[in-house]
């Protein structure tokens, strides 16, 4: 549960990409409760991962039936995406928010777990891989290896494609001052830890100011998380999904 800690910079990561930003603002409350996307989205991935087929059928068809009415044109104070159509059945888009989820779930996993492996890396990928197929993803345009990924991620926030306009910082500061009252009172931590996650680029795009007394202070905190992880009972700790299917293999945890 503690990847959840890396959840702003999965959404920040995806909004920043101007089509995605005009998806979610036409077509959604985010701006009402931000986390309540993420959840569903994350809700969706569990079931897909951990539940029996037919619960996990029935999640990516949900996603299928909204997906399928997510179309429109980007804003016209957008730069050069102004008047550009977006579909969210869009491969490449499919492809940059599911790439924003695994990405973000490793670096949360460093972050606030434990180190990983370039074979560990690498076979969480290759999991991810088959996820990404069942989002619909064409296998053609999805990244082979690992270090294929890391290439992709990097060609993308480089280019053009992710250029942070009004929507997007719009959007952002909803994701960052977001409107639940317990969120407020996490608020300056949530910052803290969503702008040390994120990308330089987009961290420069959002306008988000960064020092090294932050820094400090994020790895501060990050240790305290590691500390403290092992102590905290399995049915906080562990997503609910895979509670129910460790109970239905017997998993002794």
């Amino acid at each position: 549960m503690i990847l959840l800690a890396a959840g702003g910079r999965a959404l920040l990561m995806q909004v920043a990409h101007p089509k995605v930003a005009a998806g979610v603002a036409h077509h959604s409350d985010f701006q009402k409760d931000p986390f309540a996307r993420l959840h569903r989205t994350m809700a969706a991935m569990w079931s897909i991962v951990f539940d029996p087929e037919s619960q996990a059928r029935a999640a990516l068809e949900g996603i299928e039936r909204v997906h399928a009415r997510v179309r429109g044109e980007v804003d016209p104070d957008e730069g050069s995406f102004a008047g550009v159509s977006y579909d969210a059945n869009d491969q490449q888009l499919l492809l940059w928010v599911h790439a924003t989820l695994i990405d973000s779930a490793m670096v949360g996993y460093e972050q606030f777990v434990a180190r990983m492996s370039k074979a560990e890396k690498s076979a969480y990928y290759d999991d991810a891989k088959n996820l990404a197929g069942l989002f619909g993803i064409d296998e053609k345009i999805i990244p082979s290896t690992m270090d294929d990924f890391e290439a992709y991620l990097h060609q993308m926030i480089a280019g053009d494609e992710i250029t942070m306009g009004p929507t997007a910082r719009r959007l952002g500061r909803d994701i960052l001052y977001a409107r639940p009252w317990i969120l407020r009172l996490a608020g300056p931590l949530f910052r803290l830890v969503t702008t040390g996650l994120l990308p330089a680029k987009l961290r420069k795009g959002y306008g988000l100011k960064w020092s090294a007394r932050r820094e400090k202070l994020l790895g501060g905190f990050s240790r305290m998380v590691r500390f403290l992880l092992p102590l905290i009972p399995a049915a906080i700790r562990i997503v609910p999904n895979a509670r129910a299917a460790e109970k239905l293999r017997g998993d002794p945890r």
